[in-house]
């Protein structure tokens, strides 16, 4: 009998985690409120409310569960639910490993590649919320195990900044503008190789209760991946503007998306390098290449939202 993976939530990281898990024979739970996710014969989709339905019986029997779900990106509302949606989980969990995907922004800004043994001590709003969650994961008793991403890209990312507003400029061949440098190092992770790197860890009880790095390509520019993307869908390489770091520092004043952004200002005014050699040996795995995941990313566009693929 194949072993049941629950997975919470249906956005990129959990519908890539819930088709990977299928694809390895396994049966597959996904929990979300809208009931969505991949369609699949070995793949079971139950609406449900991680905030405020009773989880024991939709996390009954799991092997491993992936903790997929989040909340919109502003600091309060992380501080209102993460941590407790992420307890509702352990709670419920009777023992399986939770596996996460992680942010880096409990790292804060690094000086130089950011490594696993890299102090994870941020305390600033959104930055120090992840802190939180860290160490409450550390001090609870269901083990659990976190995989540390860079900024995302890959099939079925939208919202972020090699996402849909990156893509959908270069296939409508329209100026993008980037933040604060569109020519210093950035590390981007391919998200099926954050959802492959999850299933490993979740695997092996060796690394419970660590954090590891996703497999990562080294930092290209983000001049240097609209190319890569544009060489994909064979159309010409847009013009690429900034938008200057004071620009994005007085627009942050202000409540709302760009006080948001503002508090990962640092990300794009300096180098951001993830270092994730050593979790690659750890997990015996290694990042998709930059050529290959930007052309997985532009089929998948081409594929699935063929409006914009087209220029309509």
């Amino acid at each position: 009998m194949a072993e049941l993976h629950v997975v919470t939530g249906a956005g990129p990281v959990g519908w890539t985690v819930a088709e990977q898990l299928a694809a390895q024979g396994h049966s597959v739970r996904v929990l979300a409120r809208s009931g969505s996710g991949p369609d699949h014969p070995m793949i079971e989709r139950r609406a449900v409310d991680i905030e405020s339905d009773d989880l024991r019986p939709h996390l009954s029997g799991a092997t491993a569960i992936y903790h997929c779900t989040h909340a919109a990106y502003e600091n309060t509302v992380w501080r209102d639910k993460l941590e407790a949606m992420e307890k509702r989980v352990l709670d419920a969990a009777a023992g399986a490993i939770v596996a996460f995907p992680e942010s880096l922004y409990a790292y804060g800004r690094v000086d130089g590649p950011i490594r696993e043994d890299t102090p994870r001590d941020a305390t600033y709003r959104k930055l120090g919320v992840r802190t939180q969650l860290l160490a409450a994961r550390e001090k609870h008793s269901t083990p659990s195990v976190s995989v540390a991403a860079s900024d995302f890209y890959g099939p079925r990312v939208m919202t972020s900044h090699m996402g849909e507003r990156v893509i959908a400029p270069i296939l409508a061949g329209k100026t993008i503008r980037v933040i604060a440098s569109a020519d210093l190092p950035h590390s981007f992770t391919y998200v099926p190789d954050l959802a492959a790197s999850m299933i490993t860890a979740a695997a092996s009880p060796t690394t419970w209760n660590t954090v590891l790095h996703a497999p990562t390509a080294p930092a290209v520019s983000q001049r240097s991946m609209i190319e890569m993307f544009s060489a994909a869908a064979h159309v010409p390489t847009p013009k690429v503007g900034t938008i200057p770091a004071w620009v994005m520092r007085t627009l942050s004043v202000v409540p709302g998306p760009m006080k948001e952004l503002g508090d990962t200002l640092y990300q794009f005014r300096y180098p951001y390098v993830l270092d994730s050699s050593r979790s690659e040996t750890i997990l015996g795995l290694e990042p998709t290449s930059l050529a290959d995941g930007t052309a997985a990313t532009m089929a998948w566009w081409k594929a699935a939202v063929p409006a914009v693929a087209s220029g309509n």
